[in-house]
């Protein structure tokens, strides 16, 4: 049996209790305007769940046992050569973002949008490259797309969205920042009710 395995930064709890309360006032925001297209308690948006609320840095896939083992020595060796750093999360907005010149798109969810940072991209640049290097570990492809940290608020459910008129601005100042001192080696399990994250194994940076 083969585990569906992430790299991620997994939040403190007082971020993740103003994301939450972010949540529930959009939530509400958009029930009372929107009444005529907002149906059951899941409304326009599946939101993420306060414990699922993380930054991916590395997505693997599915792996087995032992390649799940060479994973987290793989990620305990690579931690120890970075230090405790700072994220800095600016705002809240509707992602995608549509490219400069592009036509607009609709969203597919909201995102907590983080300020670019040179140890957090070194972190996981140096984290995707020793997964490469190893014949063991699993780990098929580098991301090839420019990496900026960013959290899953909730994903939109587009047929409601096309309903809505006005279309509601989203986009929030969120001036947070947090210590990062751990990454976890993450576990997905795929549900009806949506994907449950537990942490194999958290490693400690430095």
């Amino acid at each position: 049996m083969k585990r569906r395995i992430f790299i991620a930064i997994n939040l403190p709890e007082n971020i993740k209790d103003k994301l939450v309360r972010y949540q529930d006032e959009l939530n509400d925001l958009l029930s009372r305007r929107n009444s005529n297209v907002y149906q059951g308690e899941e409304g326009l948006v599946r939101w993420t769940r306060k414990g699922n609320l993380h930054i991916t840095l590395v997505f693997i896939g599915y792996v087995s046992d032992d390649e799940t083992y060479e994973i987290c020595q793989i990620i305990k060796k690579t931690a120890k050569t970075h230090h405790p750093f700072l994220i800095n999360l600016e705002r809240i907005i509707l992602a995608p973002p549509t490219p400069i010149g592009k036509p607009p798109k609709l969203p597919r969810m909201f995102w907590v949008e983080g300020k670019e940072s040179q140890e957090l991209a070194k972190l996981r640049n140096d984290l995707e490259n020793s997964l490469w290097d190893s014949e063991h570990s699993g780990y098929k492809q580098k991301e090839s797309r420019a990496y900026k940290p960013h959290i899953n608020l909730g994903r939109i459910k587009q047929g409601q969205w096309r309903k809505l008129s006005p279309q509601p601005k989203a986009e929030k100042i969120f001036n947070n920042s947090f210590l990062v001192e751990t990454i976890e080696v993450m576990q997905s399990n795929l549900k009806r009710s949506g994907a449950e994250y537990s942490v194999l194994e958290s490693v400690t940076l430095g």
